[in-house]
Protein backbone atom coordinates (compact mmCIF):
# COMPACT_ATOMS: atom_id res chain seq x y z
CA UNK A 1 0.00 0.00 0.00
CA UNK A 2 1.37 3.44 -0.96
CA UNK A 3 1.98 6.20 1.59
CA UNK A 4 -0.68 8.32 -0.13
CA UNK A 5 -3.26 5.52 0.22
CA UNK A 6 -2.39 5.04 3.91
CA UNK A 7 -2.73 8.77 4.56
CA UNK A 8 -6.16 8.80 2.89
CA UNK A 9 -7.34 5.88 4.99
CA UNK A 10 -6.01 7.46 8.18
CA UNK A 11 -7.72 10.77 7.37
CA UNK A 12 -11.01 9.07 6.46
CA UNK A 13 -11.01 7.12 9.74
CA UNK A 14 -11.20 10.43 11.63
CA UNK A 15 -14.23 11.64 9.69
CA UNK A 16 -17.89 11.30 10.57
CA UNK A 17 -20.28 8.99 8.77
CA UNK A 18 -23.64 9.20 10.44
CA UNK A 19 -26.69 6.95 10.27
CA UNK A 20 -29.56 9.37 9.76
CA UNK A 21 -33.06 9.16 11.16
CA UNK A 22 -35.31 10.37 8.35
CA UNK A 23 -38.07 11.06 10.87
CA UNK A 24 -36.13 14.21 11.79
CA UNK A 25 -36.99 15.67 8.37
CA UNK A 26 -40.25 17.62 8.64
CA UNK A 27 -40.16 19.45 5.31
CA UNK A 28 -38.82 18.21 2.00
CA UNK A 29 -37.75 20.28 -1.01
CA UNK A 30 -36.87 19.11 -4.52
CA UNK A 31 -34.58 21.57 -6.30
CA UNK A 32 -34.97 21.41 -10.06
CA UNK A 33 -33.12 22.92 -13.00
CA UNK A 34 -29.95 23.31 -10.95
CA UNK A 35 -27.43 23.07 -13.79
CA UNK A 36 -24.77 25.77 -13.97
CA UNK A 37 -24.53 25.95 -17.76
CA UNK A 38 -27.35 28.31 -18.68
CA UNK A 39 -27.26 27.55 -22.42
CA UNK A 40 -27.46 23.78 -21.87
CA UNK A 41 -30.24 24.29 -19.35
CA UNK A 42 -32.28 26.40 -21.77
CA UNK A 43 -31.82 23.81 -24.53
CA UNK A 44 -33.13 21.06 -22.25
CA UNK A 45 -36.11 23.18 -21.19
CA UNK A 46 -37.06 23.70 -24.85
CA UNK A 47 -36.71 19.95 -25.54
CA UNK A 48 -39.09 19.14 -22.70
CA UNK A 49 -41.51 21.85 -23.79
CA UNK A 50 -41.75 20.02 -27.12
CA UNK A 51 -42.82 16.93 -25.17
CA UNK A 52 -45.51 18.83 -23.28
CA UNK A 53 -43.62 19.62 -20.08
CA UNK A 54 -44.24 23.20 -19.01
CA UNK A 55 -41.36 25.64 -18.69
CA UNK A 56 -40.37 26.15 -15.04
CA UNK A 57 -41.23 29.49 -13.45
CA UNK A 58 -37.58 29.94 -12.55
CA UNK A 59 -34.27 28.11 -12.79
CA UNK A 60 -33.50 26.78 -10.31
CA UNK A 61 -36.96 26.10 -8.94
CA UNK A 62 -37.91 24.54 -5.61
CA UNK A 63 -40.80 22.08 -5.35
CA UNK A 64 -42.23 21.35 -1.89
CA UNK A 65 -43.34 17.74 -1.44
CA UNK A 66 -44.54 15.71 1.53
CA UNK A 67 -41.74 14.81 3.93
CA UNK A 68 -43.41 11.41 4.35
CA UNK A 69 -42.18 10.53 0.85
CA UNK A 70 -38.63 10.16 2.17
CA UNK A 71 -37.74 6.52 2.62
CA UNK A 72 -34.73 4.37 3.34
CA UNK A 73 -36.59 1.24 2.23
CA UNK A 74 -35.06 -1.29 -0.14
CA UNK A 75 -38.15 -1.24 -2.39
CA UNK A 76 -40.81 1.25 -3.49
CA UNK A 77 -44.15 0.83 -5.25
CA UNK A 78 -45.10 2.92 -8.29
CA UNK A 79 -48.15 3.15 -10.53
CA UNK A 80 -47.59 1.83 -14.04
CA UNK A 81 -44.46 1.65 -16.16
CA UNK A 82 -43.69 5.33 -16.57
CA UNK A 83 -41.56 6.39 -13.61
CA UNK A 84 -37.78 6.52 -13.26
CA UNK A 85 -35.09 7.43 -10.77
CA UNK A 86 -32.57 10.27 -10.71
CA UNK A 87 -29.29 10.22 -8.81
CA UNK A 88 -28.97 13.30 -6.59
CA UNK A 89 -27.03 14.52 -3.61
CA UNK A 90 -29.37 15.27 -0.73
CA UNK A 91 -28.86 17.90 1.97
CA UNK A 92 -30.21 17.06 5.42
CA UNK A 93 -30.35 19.87 7.98
CA UNK A 94 -30.37 18.09 11.33
CA UNK A 95 -30.11 19.31 14.91
CA UNK A 96 -26.33 18.84 14.83
CA UNK A 97 -25.67 20.56 11.51
CA UNK A 98 -25.80 20.02 7.75
CA UNK A 99 -25.23 16.55 6.32
CA UNK A 100 -24.93 15.18 2.77
CA UNK A 101 -26.58 11.93 1.70
CA UNK A 102 -27.32 10.31 -1.65
CA UNK A 103 -30.81 9.63 -2.97
CA UNK A 104 -33.08 9.27 -5.96
CA UNK A 105 -35.74 11.76 -7.00
CA UNK A 106 -37.98 9.01 -8.36
CA UNK A 107 -40.53 10.74 -10.60
CA UNK A 108 -43.63 9.83 -12.58
CA UNK A 109 -42.80 10.91 -16.15
CA UNK A 110 -46.35 10.62 -17.46
CA UNK A 111 -47.63 13.01 -14.80
CA UNK A 112 -44.76 15.40 -15.58
CA UNK A 113 -46.59 16.56 -18.72
CA UNK A 114 -49.58 17.52 -16.56
CA UNK A 115 -47.72 19.11 -13.66
CA UNK A 116 -44.12 18.75 -12.50
CA UNK A 117 -45.24 19.38 -8.91
CA UNK A 118 -47.75 16.53 -9.26
CA UNK A 119 -45.15 14.20 -10.74
CA UNK A 120 -42.75 14.87 -7.86
CA UNK A 121 -45.47 14.19 -5.29
CA UNK A 122 -46.50 10.84 -6.79
CA UNK A 123 -43.41 8.78 -5.97
CA UNK A 124 -41.43 7.86 -2.87
CA UNK A 125 -38.01 9.52 -2.54
CA UNK A 126 -35.39 6.89 -1.62
CA UNK A 127 -32.32 8.07 0.30
CA UNK A 128 -29.36 6.25 1.80
CA UNK A 129 -29.18 5.65 5.53
CA UNK A 130 -25.73 7.20 6.03
CA UNK A 131 -24.47 10.73 5.48
CA UNK A 132 -21.30 12.84 5.61
CA UNK A 133 -20.96 16.10 7.48
CA UNK A 134 -21.05 18.82 4.81
CA UNK A 135 -18.13 20.75 6.30
CA UNK A 136 -15.88 17.74 5.68
CA UNK A 137 -16.49 17.69 1.92
CA UNK A 138 -17.06 21.40 1.33
CA UNK A 139 -13.34 22.20 0.69
CA UNK A 140 -13.20 19.70 -2.21
CA UNK A 141 -16.90 19.63 -3.09
CA UNK A 142 -16.45 19.78 -6.85
CA UNK A 143 -14.38 16.61 -6.86
CA UNK A 144 -17.40 14.53 -5.80
CA UNK A 145 -18.97 12.20 -8.37
CA UNK A 146 -22.60 11.06 -8.65
CA UNK A 147 -23.40 7.75 -10.28
CA UNK A 148 -26.45 5.58 -10.94
CA UNK A 149 -27.06 2.09 -12.27
CA UNK A 150 -30.35 0.77 -13.62
CA UNK A 151 -31.30 -2.88 -13.94
CA UNK A 152 -33.63 -3.55 -16.86
CA UNK A 153 -34.73 -7.00 -17.96
CA UNK A 154 -32.16 -8.42 -15.58
CA UNK A 155 -29.26 -6.42 -17.06
CA UNK A 156 -27.43 -3.88 -14.89
CA UNK A 157 -25.94 -0.88 -16.71
CA UNK A 158 -24.55 2.56 -15.95
CA UNK A 159 -27.45 5.05 -16.08
CA UNK A 160 -25.89 8.33 -14.94
CA UNK A 161 -22.41 9.52 -14.06
CA UNK A 162 -20.93 12.96 -13.61
CA UNK A 163 -19.34 15.53 -11.36
CA UNK A 164 -21.45 17.54 -8.94
CA UNK A 165 -19.58 20.53 -10.42
CA UNK A 166 -22.16 20.57 -13.23
CA UNK A 167 -24.80 21.63 -10.68
CA UNK A 168 -25.09 24.59 -8.35
CA UNK A 169 -23.32 24.19 -5.04
CA UNK A 170 -25.19 23.46 -1.79
CA UNK A 171 -24.38 26.97 -0.53
CA UNK A 172 -25.83 28.53 -3.69
CA UNK A 173 -29.02 26.45 -3.57
CA UNK A 174 -29.55 27.10 0.14
CA UNK A 175 -29.14 30.85 -0.36
CA UNK A 176 -31.55 30.88 -3.30
CA UNK A 177 -34.17 28.88 -1.41
CA UNK A 178 -33.98 30.49 2.04
CA UNK A 179 -32.35 33.85 1.37
CA UNK A 180 -29.95 32.90 4.17
CA UNK A 181 -26.75 30.89 4.64
CA UNK A 182 -28.35 27.83 6.20
CA UNK A 183 -31.29 25.45 5.89
CA UNK A 184 -33.69 25.36 8.84
CA UNK A 185 -33.22 22.26 10.99
CA UNK A 186 -35.59 19.51 9.91
CA UNK A 187 -35.33 20.36 6.20
CA UNK A 188 -34.24 17.97 3.46
CA UNK A 189 -33.32 19.09 -0.06
CA UNK A 190 -32.75 17.03 -3.19
CA UNK A 191 -30.38 19.09 -5.32
CA UNK A 192 -30.76 18.20 -8.99
CA UNK A 193 -29.29 15.76 -11.47
CA UNK A 194 -27.82 15.50 -14.97
CA UNK A 195 -28.60 13.64 -18.24
CA UNK A 196 -28.71 9.87 -18.47
CA UNK A 197 -26.56 7.55 -20.57
CA UNK A 198 -28.81 6.40 -23.39
CA UNK A 199 -32.56 6.51 -22.88
CA UNK A 200 -34.32 7.33 -19.64
CA UNK A 201 -37.09 5.06 -18.50
CA UNK A 202 -38.35 2.55 -15.96
CA UNK A 203 -36.18 -0.06 -14.28
CA UNK A 204 -36.57 -3.04 -11.99
CA UNK A 205 -33.82 -1.85 -9.65
CA UNK A 206 -32.05 1.48 -9.23
CA UNK A 207 -28.73 2.14 -7.50
CA UNK A 208 -27.21 5.51 -6.62
CA UNK A 209 -23.85 6.46 -5.19
CA UNK A 210 -21.87 9.55 -4.25
CA UNK A 211 -18.12 9.09 -4.41
CA UNK A 212 -15.50 11.20 -2.64
CA UNK A 213 -12.23 10.41 -4.46
CA UNK A 214 -10.27 12.80 -2.27
CA UNK A 215 -11.03 11.00 1.00
CA UNK A 216 -11.57 7.61 -0.60
CA UNK A 217 -15.12 6.94 0.55
CA UNK A 218 -18.56 6.38 -0.93
CA UNK A 219 -22.24 6.68 -0.02
CA UNK A 220 -24.63 4.27 -1.72
CA UNK A 221 -28.25 3.18 -1.76
CA UNK A 222 -30.21 0.69 -3.87
CA UNK A 223 -33.91 -0.09 -4.18
CA UNK A 224 -36.23 -2.29 -6.18
CA UNK A 225 -39.19 -0.81 -8.06
CA UNK A 226 -42.45 -2.73 -7.76
CA UNK A 227 -45.05 -1.78 -10.36
CA UNK A 228 -48.73 -1.55 -9.48
CA UNK A 229 -51.31 -2.03 -12.26
CA UNK A 230 -52.77 1.13 -13.77
CA UNK A 231 -56.50 0.46 -14.12
CA UNK A 232 -57.29 3.89 -15.53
Amino acid sequence: MTASRRNKQREASLLEEKRVDLREIKQLVIAGWTGRNVETLEKHIRELEALGVKRPKSAPIFYRVAAALLTGAEAIEVLGEHSSGEAEFVLLALADGLWVAVGSDHTDRQAEAISVSLSKQMCAKPVGSTAWRYDEVRPHWERLVLRAYATRNGKRALYQEGSVASMRTPDDLIKRYTGAASLPAGTGMFCGTFPVHGESGPAERFEVELEDPVLGRRLAHAYDIKTLPDEG
